[in-house]
């Protein structure tokens, strides 16, 4: 992998950059939609290339339970699995420790499990969440964390930051050992909850151990928006200038803003599907809610001017009544739609970056996203 940063905001710390990786190149800030089992929900590859989709996030723990290592291992990865030529960020199943914890439980050496398939057993070490990666084949990996829950005391949180560190270690000199670690990618974690003195204290160990990235884990369980924030902003501060920052699982278009302002070039989030299957679509002009008995006769598009897949040909009635009808199709337009505007939002922010503009852009959009009285 390689970074390099294009160009800076002069009055912000937001930047555009480019990852060279081998399955090609991201310009960053980017948004990646979430592949949990190896697709995202309701399109197939060809659709999101034609989104202009540059990179795909993949569910280490979820790839592990099925298909399994045994089948990545036969087709060489995920990209000839799923053939999508594109680059593979897998997350290190970190937050599925946290959202399952009933299932789960933590130690140092790792995290035993029940399978929420079968109900299995499974173990999860540092150096087993390489290997699982290793066979899915993705060009960017994760180090195990444990993603400390909201509220967390100091202590709780310093112990779970801690550990974390710990494992990092661990995940670092396993995958130093790999033959994949010249086309792999390592990031490390950084967690501390929503105290200063560990996020602080967490980006300065990991910073100090050389990764080729980080990532800012252990938001967006709970906290507020303001919180959450206060958290990326400690942790940016910490963090080395030359090397990609990512933010995961945000993934609000408010929420991209703020957090590109502090410096932070990398995102992901199920939101935008998961809004679009339950009939909540972006617009420039704020969300709206497709299900609403006053689009049944709307014969404009989700949103004028766009030109994804769904509002160059579609009506707000026609999805309107696909969605109340349980129409599979309307999943897929919605999801199409949602999608393109986070791929085209980080396009524009790449842009006004480029023009000296993004204070300005940010305003701009906020107020009219958030503030709109129309909707």
């Amino acid at each position: 992998m390689e970074f390099s940063i294009t160009e800076k905001d002069a009055t912000t710390q937001a930047r555009v950059g480019v990852l060279q990786l081998p399955h090609g190149k991201v310009n960053t800030p980017v948004f990646m939609p979430v592949g949990t089992q190896a697709s995202v929900k309701s399109l197939d590859s060809r659709e999101l290339m034609e989104l202009d989709v540059p990179i795909l996030l993949g569910n280490t723990y979820h790839l592990y339970l099925r298909p399994g290592t045994a089948v990545f291992d036969k087709f060489g990865g995920i990209h000839q699995f799923m053939q999508w030529p594109r680059p593979v960020l897998t997350d290190s199943g970190g937050f599925q420790i946290f959202s399952l914890a009933a299932l789960n439980k933590v130690s140092e050496e790792g995290v035993m499990f029940r399978s929420a398939v079968d109900g299995s057993r499974h173990f999860f070490t540092p150096e087993k969440a390489m290997d699982i990666q290793r066979s899915i084949g993705a060009d960017i990996i994760m180090c195990l964390d444990e993603c400390t829950e909201y509220p967390a005391s100091y202590d709780r949180a310093s112990r779970s930051m801690a550990l974390t560190e710990r494992w990092a270690r661990r995940c670092k000199v396993h995958w130093e050992k790999m033959d994949t670690c010249e086309r792999q990618s390592l990031f490390a974690i950084v967690q501390g909850g929503v105290h200063e003195s560990l996020r602080k204290e967490s980006a300065q160990a990991l910073t100090a151990l050389s990764f080729p990235g980080y990532a800012i884990g252990g938001v967006s369980v709970g906290e507020t928006k303001e919180e959450m924030m206060a958290a990326v902003a400690w942790t940016t501060s910490e963090l080395p200038v030359e090397k990609p920052r990512y933010l995961m699982g945000v993934g609000a278009p408010e929420d991209l803003l703020h957090a590109i302002e502090l410096g932070v070039d990398m995102f992901d989030c199920v939101m935008p599907t998961r809004n679009a299957r339950h009939g909540a679509l972006f617009t420039l002009d704020g969300r709206i809610n497709i299900k609403n008995a006053r689009f049944a006769g709307d014969p404009n598009p989700i949103e004028e001017g766009c030109g994804c897949p769904a509002c160059r040909v579609y009506s707000r009635a026609y999805i309107h009544h696909l969605f109340r009808a349980g129409e599979i199709l309307a999943l897929r337009l919605n999801t199409l739609h949602n999608l393109f505007f986070m791929i085209q939002l980080t396009s524009r922010v790449r842009d006004a970056i480029r023009k000296g503009s993004f204070s300005t852009f940010k305003r701009t959009f906020l107020q009219r996203y958030l503030y709109n009285k129309a909707l």
